[in-house]
C-alpha cells in the first residue's frame, strides 16, 4: 500500500491554490467539493475539477482524491459523475453513518467505472469518521468494502455533532481519535488524523503530530502547504529508527537460526512482536523511499 502521510486539502473553486498544491510533496491531494466551497460555487468547482482530472499528471507523484459532498446533501451523485475517471485515485466520503452508506457510494462509483472503461475497484474510498454514529460504527465502516483505503477522523464536524466546543487541549478528542486509529488498523486500512487547524502554529502541529503517530495514526489531513514538510517528516521513520530496526531484525534472525525465539539489543528484549515491529518500520521506510525516488524522477508510482 502506498504511503499516506500527508493529504493536502485544496478548495475545488480555487485554480490558483490548485496549481500551488500540485508543487507540494504531499502524498495525496484532496480537491475539495464540500466544506471549503460555498454553495454558489459548487457547480463551478465541480466543472473545474472535472476538467483538471482529464489529463492530470501530478508532478510530485501525489495521489489524487476528491472530497465529494455527503450522500444526504443531494450533490454526491453529480460530484461522482463529474470526477470518476482513470486519473482519479479515490474519493473521500463525508459523514458516513454505517456500512450501508459505503455500499451506496460504492455502487455509484462502480456503475461509473463500468460505463467509462475504468478498472472496477480502482477508485478507492477514504471515509470520514466525523459524527457520533460514525464513531459508534467505525469498524463497520472501515471494513465495509475492499475499496476503503483509509478512514479519517474529522474533529470539527464531530464536535459539532456532539454539541461541544473543541478545546485547545483536545481532551474531548482522545477517545474518538484513539478508536479511529484502532479501527483502521483492525480493518487493515490507513487511519488518518484530523487536520491541525492553526496552520501558523508549527510547534503545536509538531507536538500534536507526535501524539498522532503515538496513537497509531499513519498520516493526517492538512489544510495548508506549510504543514506538508513537518508532517511528512514526523510520519517517516528517522535514520536512527531505521538503523535500530535493522539491528533488531538482524539480531532476531540470528537468534532464530540458533533455535531461539528471543534475544536482546541494547539491553532490551527482542521477541516476535518487537521483531515484527522492526520489520514493518523497515517496510514503511522502503515504501516512502521508493515513492520519493519516483517523485524526484517524475515517474508516476504504481497503485
Amino acid at each position: 500500500m502506498r504511503p499516506l502521510r500527508s493529504l493536502l486539502f485544496v478548495p475545488g473553486n480555487r485554480p490558483d491554490m490548485i496549481q500551488k498544491a500540485l508543487q507540494q510533496p504531499a502524498d495525496a491531494l484532496i480537491f475539495d467539493l464540500e466544506d471549503s466551497v460555498p454553495a454558489v460555487e459548487k457547480e463551478t468547482a465541480r466543472s473545474q475539477i472535472a476538467e483538471l482530472l482529464k489529463d492530470i499528471m501530478p508532478p510530485k507523484g501525489q495521489q489524487v482524491y476528491v472530497r465529494i459532498n455527503s450522500l444526504v446533501s443531494g450533490l454526491a451523485e453529480a460530484d461522482l459523475k463529474a470526477v470518476v475517471g482513470p486519473r482519479l485515485d479515490g474519493i473521500t466520503l463525508p459523514k458516513p453513518s454505517s456500512a450501508q452508506d459505503i455500499h451506496r457510494a460504492e455502487g455509484m462509483i462502480e456503475a461509473l467505472e463500468r460505463e467509462r472503461g475504468v478498472e472496477v475497484g480502482k477508485i478507492k474510498i477514504a471515509a470520514w469518521i466525523e459524527t457520533a454514529k460514525s464513531i459508534v460504527n467505525v469498524f463497520e465502516i472501515a471494513s465495509a468494502s475492499p475499496r476503503i483505503s483509509a478512514i479519517a477522523f474529522g474533529a470539527d464536524d464531530y464536535t459539532l455533532d456532539m454539541g461541544i466546543v473543541r478545546s485547545e487541549q483536545g481532551i474531548e478528542l482522545i477517545y474518538p481519535r484513539t478508536i479511529t486509529a484502532i479501527a483502521g488498523m483492525a480493518a487493515g486500512v490507513i487511519p488518518l488524523d484530523t487536520p491541525y487547524v492553526n496552520f501558523r502554529d508549527e510547534a503545536g502541529l509538531i507536538e500534536d503530530t507526535k501524539w498522532s503517530r503515538q496513537m497509531g495514526f499513519k498520516g493526517r489531513c492538512l489544510i495548508h502547504p506549510s504543514q506538508v514538510e513537518p508532517v511528512n517528516r514526523l510520519f517517516t521513520p528517522s535514520p536512527e529508527e531505521v538503523e535500530h530496526a535493522r539491528r533488531v531484525l538482524a539480531a532476531f534472525q540470528e537468534a532464530e537460526a540458533r533455535g531461539s525465539a528471543a534475544t536482546s539489543v541494547d539491553g532490551k528484549l527482542v521477541d516476535v512482536p518487537v521483531a515484527e515491529r522492526a520489520k514493518r518500520l523497515l517496510e514503511l521506510a522502503e515504501a516512502i523511499a521508493q515513492k520519493e525516488t519516483l517523485a524526484a524522477s517524475g515517474e508516476q508510482p504504481r497503485p
